[in-house]
């Protein structure tokens, strides 16, 4: 019998909270990451889903862990990280957070006209160093100008196997969208286009192509 796949996947957005009724986020779904997650586990990998808030339903069959911040999505993927086989990043993790967290509302007429941010920890730079000859890293790269040389140096930069490109500028498919377009870089120099289609089917792609 084969030995199955050990999967870890990231999944929807983090939130950096200022006070107690206001965060700092972005629009990601989870659609993504949950399709992921869904397509892994159909092919009867071990799953470790770590997902920020998100409305989607929890997959039977796949280990899930829910985090909010991005320090809690780090330290949740590095607890998972050193047993993964295919390390699959589709969160959108918020890169700076408040200096300063309130621990109470702070009153209208009483809120900063500014407010200082620092940088969270790059997950999947960390990832990249760490990462070893029997482990396949992919991280996403959400883009709106100069894609694909964005994606690409990306790619390099934080010693990926693989990034997939999301230009989230385009507004049919992407965040809190059923579909998705995307386009696949390898450090083998390959570039694999995927048209629309629904995340169900972009997910089971992406698994025919880095498993190829």
């Amino acid at each position: 019998m084969l030995r199955k796949y050990n999967c870890l996947i990231s999944a929807g957005p983090t939130r950096e909270w200022i006070d107690p009724v206001r965060f700092i986020s972005n629009p990601s779904s989870g659609k993504m990451g949950y399709a992921i997650a869904h397509e892994a586990c159909r092919r009867d990998f071990h799953v470790n889903l770590v997902s920020g808030p998100v409305s989607e339903p929890k997959i039977d069959g796949v280990t899930t862990t829910y985090v909010e911040t991005a320090k809690e999505m780090a330290n949740a993927i590095y607890s998972y990280f050193d047993k993964a086989d295919i390390i699959i990043m589709s969160a959108a993790v918020c890169d700076h957070r408040p200096k300063q967290i309130y621990s109470e509302k702070i009153k209208k007429n009483a809120f900063p006209d500014k407010i200082e941010f620092e940088r969270t920890e790059d997950i999947l730079y960390g990832l990249g160093k760490k990462k070893e000859d029997y482990q396949t890293l992919i991280g996403f790269a959400a883009e709106t100008e100069n894609c694909e040389k964005n994606a690409i140096e990306k790619l390099h930069r934080k010693n990926l196997d693989w990034i997939i490109l999301n230009d989230v500028s385009k507004k049919n498919s992407g965040f809190n969208s059923q579909f998705n377009q995307v386009t696949l870089f390898s450090q083998k120099e390959e570039k694999i286009v995927l048209e629309i289609s629904k995340k169900e089917i972009i997910a089971k792609q992406i698994f025919d192509i880095i498993l190829m």
